[in-house]
């Protein structure tokens, strides 16, 4: 009986803490703006290798489309090749004869009893020529199906780190819209005022002082960037709808007639390396350590750039992030 009561009133006591214990605190709307934050930040990181791996697998397309092309040629040249030496083969036959070069296909050893045959003056000059054509062909045809067989692994290899990483994308923005969805109205109406403060700045004039542009094609780069203020963030994208971060900058730099790498990790190692002091309006600006982020120096401390997700091409200081270096083209 001792027992049963105090069983029992063990089981109320853990009912009661259980009862009275605290709900768990529902996270705060600037722990929830941090989180989300840093969720853009790594979908950002993503963002840049797909980039990469999208660029990449463009690449080897056109590789691989090129190698096919000069397969085919090829084989139509060794099918002219070998039409030719048909025909020769057809008249000796017909003479009563066995042309050299058809023991040459007979043989075991095509290079020893080519080097034999040319010695022993077996075969005119013309024919020599022919079949050491053919043999050459041969070869070259090897070796350019053998490099296609090669491209086309790296290339489907590619296709799914692509996939890989566009779900990552997918995936941190997901959370983040999860998180978002989370607030009250109050909340999500402050965030919006923020944002909108944030962006104002695609529409307002800004001081950008009078700091000269690094040359006439980083000038011309910067004055296409800014007829693209207010266009949203997308990644993956290069305009002229939207972009992101490193699509916003090439598409700047090819208005002014300059190529650059597509992803902002290769823009950082296309150009001399500059201080914040030494940045001209045009300039490139890189940031964080792992350098998935960039714009164009628009002068007075300030970038021009596509942000992330949720936001637009904007003006925004060179302090909101952490600056690496710059780089001029």
């Amino acid at each position: 009986m001792t027992v049963l009561t105090t069983a029992a009133a063990a089981a109320v006591a853990i009912s009661s803490q259980a009862a009275n214990a605290a709900p768990s605190e529902k996270p705060s709307k600037d722990e929830v703006k941090a989180k989300v934050d840093k969720l853009y930040e790594q979908a950002e990181q993503a963002t840049e290798k797909f980039n990469g791996a999208k660029e990449k697998q463009e690449k080897l397309q056109k590789e691989i489309s090129t190698i096919q092309d000069n397969v085919a040629r090829g084989q139509e040249e060794l099918n002219e090749l070998r039409d030719a030496m048909g025909l020769a083969a057809a008249a000796q036959y017909r003479t009563g004869s066995i042309d050299s070069s058809v023991q040459l296909f007979l043989s075991s050893d095509p290079d020893d009893y080519l080097d034999k045959a040319s010695t022993m003056d077996q075969l005119s000059a013309q024919q020599v020529d022919s079949l050491k054509k053919i043999q050459e062909k041969q070869r070259e045809l090897s070796q350019q199906r053998a490099e296609a067989a090669d491209k086309l692994k790296d290339l489907s290899s590619t296709r799914t780190e692509l996939g890989k990483k566009k779900k990552e994308v997918q995936a941190k923005l997901a959370e983040a819209q999860k998180l978002l969805n989370s607030l009250t109205a109050a909340e999500k109406a402050a965030l919006a005022a923020e944002e909108a403060r944030a962006s104002r700045s695609a529409a307002d004039r800004v001081d950008l002082g009078n700091v000269g542009s690094a040359s006439g094609r980083a000038q011309a780069a910067f004055q296409a960037a800014q007829t693209q203020l207010g266009k949203p963030y997308v990644y993956g994208a290069t305009g002229t709808a939207s972009y992101d971060c490193s699509g916003l900058t090439s598409w700047a730099y090819a208005q002014a007639g300059v190529s650059i790498p597509r992803t902002s990790q290769a823009q950082a190692s296309y150009g001399r390396h500059l201080s914040m002091s030494e940045l001209k309006v045009g300039d490139l600006v890189i940031f964080y350590g792992d350098l998935h982020h960039v714009g164009l120096y628009a002068g007075n401390g300030q970038i021009i750039h596509a942000p992330r997700s949720g936001t637009v091409v904007r003006y925004e200081s060179i302090n909101n992030m952490p600056f690496q270096f710059g780089v001029r083209i």
